[in-house]
């Protein structure tokens, strides 16, 4: 299918491993930057959203959506884990739970994007997650080459899911990420708290990406190895 992802912020905070590990199902493994491990909070808006051969529809292909991540590496393979996702489109989350096995949450979301800044706010309808703040980009887009930290927390072309013992892979294809330096206010964010995750008392690494076109393939086994 393919999406089009919007005025993205990615807020990331450093964890410890031995920590973050407990939120993370066997057989993944945790992928880690010298030794540290990532939590991601990114916050944007999906246009396009469609299979590829299927015209875009008004009122289901495009919504706000919020992730809360890390990083795992399945068979030599780098990727990314979600903890949760909140998507303001009920039939997407269905469908996503049920295509993808992704921990989607129907959620009252809302994007203001002004002329200096984005203003999001969602809640979650059925659990007390939240996030609300507000974010813009600071400095000109540019891709990150690859060993810096930043290319390590965005350049990511698959995702993982486990359901049981089995693990499961769906892959992505996009342009490398053109990131922004960025900065934000956030005023509430009860995300990783809602899958029992405690963030360090510390601000967020923070990028932003105006726009980005992304293939994502149908979701296939991918063994039980590590």
């Amino acid at each position: 299918m393919t999406q089009t992802w919007n005025d993205l912020l990615f807020a990331h905070w450093p964890m410890q491993p031995d920590y973050l590990r407990q939120f993370v199902p066997e057989p993944l493994s945790l992928d880690l930057y010298e030794h540290q491990a990532w939590l991601a909070v990114t916050p944007f808006h999906m246009t396009n959203v469609r299979p590829r051969w299927s015209p875009a529809l008004l009122w289901i292909s495009q919504f706000p959506e919020l992730n809360c991540r890390t990083y795992v590496v399945h068979n030599g393979t780098p990727g990314v884990f979600f903890f949760s996702l909140d998507a303001a489109r009920l039939l997407a989350v269905w469908a996503a739970r049920y295509t993808y096995l992704l921990p989607y949450f129907h959620a009252k979301m809302r994007v203001r994007c002004d002329a200096s800044q984005i203003v999001y706010s969602s809640r979650r309808l059925k659990a007390p997650a939240e996030f609300r703040g507000t974010y813009r980009p600071i400095g000109p887009a540019r891709r990150r080459e690859k060993g810096a930290l930043e290319y390590f927390l965005s350049e990511r072309y698959c995702l993982f899911t486990v359901r049981g013992s089995r693990v499961f892979r769906g892959d992505i294809h996009h342009v490398p990420w053109p990131l922004q330096d960025a900065e934000a206010e956030i005023a509430v964010n009860t995300i990783p708290a809602s899958a029992g995750i405690q963030l360090p008392r510390m601000k967020p690494l923070l990028h932003f990406a105006k726009k980005l076109d992304v293939l994502i393939w149908p979701l296939r086994a991918a063994g039980s190895g590590s």
